[in-house]
């Protein structure tokens, strides 16, 4: 009994108990039907005798024929029951994620029909999966390998994906989100997208791209870097579902064209004053607008000047170019600084006592010598700093001219100065002294100084070829001092020097 109730609610919900109850509770009816309709003429026909047998054998006749449909219907349930078993077994290992799953049932009816079409189903499904995932893959190596950030927001703000790029990015600005904006101007959403969603630089752009649903592009400047935005929303039946962010760093495309458009000013604005006086003067001279001789070789040795500092203006151009493009050609050898300095002490000595300005060289006896360095290129960052010091000192003070060797951090270098009693350099000027075409004050500015803009920037570069480091000590009224320190080794350990000293 306890088994039959176990075994009744599973034929009950299953097709093949179903049918095979249909099918007997069919036999039953029939049998009955034809008891009833029968047995009661059975009496009329047949004496009392024959009469009893023949129930008695139409009654064994319909427990036979009953137990043969029942036998009979349980076999046809069975064989439509194996293969509907074999579909279900299978959707659920589909189900499961097995999309390789088959099913083999041999029948040209309708549960062959099926199990054929669910083949073909699975089939497609497999595939269709695969080439997802494949094409999962291929989009994941692309965000992996590119150099700039990809994030991606959900509507709410909060990020469902990004690449390692925009990972470390993201957790750079991390720390910006209170600081970025006024509190007065944040409101709840904001603050609730700076919990783990927008970064603070991205909010105002994201909340655009989703309100207006269109691209937006943006620069946007965070501490010293420059960033460079594209964001675009992400779209499904109208609906806005988010916003993806491209962003890369164009920190150095942005200094570069600064340095290219303050380039283009600051040359024309260095070459248009000498072909003016040039323009100017000549001029005058073929319009005999001057008569005297001596008025008349003024002139020309104003247009003489004039032609020898576009002559320096465009050879310092020219040295300057290369060496930023690392074309410029290094002999590297042992050398001894003294000679150099002795060289440049002599070469100024006569234009210091032109000038009334004491030139003095002052360097131990002992050799200052380092085993690479280019002789020529290293007198002549020496010439322009003389040249400089000279321009900018006036008539009474003096210059003075040093070597010596030095021990930092365990290293040996030799360290050059050049001390002036100048005019000085302001302090808010010394970070900028090394940049193309920078001059201090008005006073610098052509006139007497004939400077061309670029003598400290060459010199800047010549002295890093050396992997040595040059600074400048300055105050207004007190004078200027340029030290250079240059390793008498190998150029190795430079760079870590260099740290310590900043």
């Amino acid at each position: 009994m306890k088994l039959w109730r176990r075994l009744a609610p599973l034929l009950w919900h299953s097709v093949v108990g179903k049918l095979w109850a249909t099918i007997m509770l069919l036999v039953a009816v029939v049998l009955l039907i034809l008891g009833v309709f029968l047995l009661q003429y059975i009496d009329i026909w047949f004496d009392s005798k024959n009469a009893h047998a023949i129930k008695v054998l139409f009654i064994i006749t319909a427990v036979i024929g009953f137990l043969l449909s029942t036998f009979f219907a349980f076999f046809l349930s069975s064989k439509i029951q194996q293969p509907l078993l074999q579909l279900k077994n299978a959707a659920d290992s589909v189900s499961q994620g097995d999309y390789s799953t088959r099913v083999n049932i041999q029948s040209s009816d309708e549960i062959g029909q099926l199990a054929i079409t669910f083949n073909h189903m699975t089939e497609q499904i497999d595939k269709l999966i695969t080439d997802l995932n494949h094409e999962k893959n291929h989009l994941a190596s692309i965000l992996r390998s590119m150099g700039d950030s990809v994030i991606t927001f959900n509507p709410d703000g909060e990020v469902i994906l990004t690449n390692p790029s925009g990972h470390l990015l993201l957790s750079q600005w991390s720390g910006l989100e209170l600081d970025w904006e006024d509190d007065e101007a944040t409101s709840g959403r904001d603050r609730a997208m700076a919990k783990g969603g927008v970064p603070a630089p991205l909010r105002q752009l994201f909340q655009e791209v989703v309100k207006q649903g269109r691209d937006a592009t943006d620069n946007i400047h965070v501490h010293s870097s420059v960033w460079s935005v594209v964001m675009a929303p992400l779209q499904s039946g109208g609906v806005i579902r988010g916003a993806v962010a491209v962003i890369r760093n164009v920190t150095e495309e942005h200094k570069l064209d600064k340095l290219r458009r303050d380039f283009v000013a600051n040359i024309s604005h260095e070459i248009r004053t000498p072909l003016s006086m040039l323009q100017g003067y000549s001029e005058a001279l073929l319009d005999d607008i001057v008569v005297e001789e001596e008025e008349r070789k003024e002139l020309v040795q104003v247009i003489y000047d004039e032609s020898l500092r576009m002559g320096r203006l465009v050879n310092d151009f020219l040295d300057i170019a290369r060496m930023e493009a690392g074309h410029v050609d290094m002999s590297y050898e042992e050398i001894d600084l003294r000679g150099i300095l002795r060289r440049v002490h002599r070469k100024f000595q006569v234009y210091a006592k032109e000038r009334e300005v004491a030139l003095n060289a002052e360097f131990t006896d002992e050799p200052l010598v380092i085993m690479q360095g280019d002789e020529d290129r290293l007198e002549q960052v020496l010439t322009n700093l003389l040249d400089n010091a000279l321009r900018h000192t006036p008539s009474g003070k003096s210059i003075k001219v040093s070597g010596a060797s030095q021990n930092v951090n365990g290293k040996a270098y030799i360290q050059l100065k050049i001390k002036d009693e100048g005019q000085g350099i302001p302090q808010e000027d010394l970070p900028y002294i090394f940049e193309r075409f920078y001059k201090a004050d008005k006073a610098r500015k052509r006139g007497s100084s004939g400077g061309t803009g670029l003598g400290l920037a060459i010199v800047k570069n010549l002295i890093d070829q050396h992997h040595g480091q040059i600074v400048v000590d300055s105050l207004p009224g007190s004078g200027t001092t340029f030290t250079i320190l240059l390793p008498v080794e190998q150029h190795e350990g430079s760079a870590a020097f260099r740290h310590n000293l900043q």
